[in-house]
């Protein structure tokens, strides 16, 4: 049996279905402007980059992330609260999004070794870590380099920051796990769509 490393005109379809996903979850919350902490919006972000690992698999899921995250970065208003355009690279946050291109292949890469339910929810919850660690350090860096800090910023304050909305994240890296988990098992996966794919390129 072959690899065909080519993309499909399937795998194209169901990445932009995961991009648009991304658009609605970072957005979700752009009606209650409150809900920005920190300079950190309380959004669907995390929760769809690793559902879109566990799903599409490292390297369809990677793909899909860095197409939105060109995207963005071209203009679009995809990012959350519908922000877009080059400039957005030098944003405090800009480094949860890269984080996203990361967790989707970590999770991907970790569920095609092992598609036990623990793994699951262990891929989902390494990938939920490897997100805060990349956006706090891409943040923390930010404000000490080239965005103004507040007033007695530190290193500490940026993780009491992301102390908010890493409860909703663990609970949502679980239950990405468990969705995709169950995704599987029922036969509708990107993993299905893969073997025959394969199949038919032997």
């Amino acid at each position: 049996m072959q690899n065909n490393k080519r993309l499909t005109a399937l795998d194209l379809t169901i990445g932009s279905i995961f991009i648009a996903l991304m658009t609605v979850g970072a957005n979700i919350t752009s009606i209650a402007p409150f809900m920005v902490i920190g300079g950190v919006p309380i959004t669907l972000q995390t929760f769809f980059a690793i559902l879109t690992g566990l799903i599409l698999g490292s390297r369809l899921g990677a793909i899909s992330m860095l197409v939105y995250m060109l995207l963005g970065l071209a203009g679009a208003p995809i990012f959350a609260q519908f922000k877009g355009g080059a400039s957005t690279l030098i944003s405090p946050t800009f480094g949860f999004i890269v984080s996203f291109i990361v967790i989707a292949y970590v999770a991907g890469k970790l569920i095609e070794k092992k598609q036990s339910f623990s793994m699951y929810i262990t891929a989902a919850l390494i990938a939920m870590v490897i997100n805060y660690l990349l956006g706090a350090n891409w943040m923390y860096a930010a404000y000490m380099f080239w965005f103004d800090a507040p007033e007695g910023f530190s290193y500490q304050l940026v993780w009491y920051w992301l102390a908010v909305p890493l409860p909703k994240d663990i609970v949502l890296s679980i239950g990405a796990g468990i969705f995709a988990h169950r995704l599987e098992k029922s036969f509708i996966s990107k993993s299905m769509f893969r073997n025959q794919h394969n199949q038919n390129a032997a």
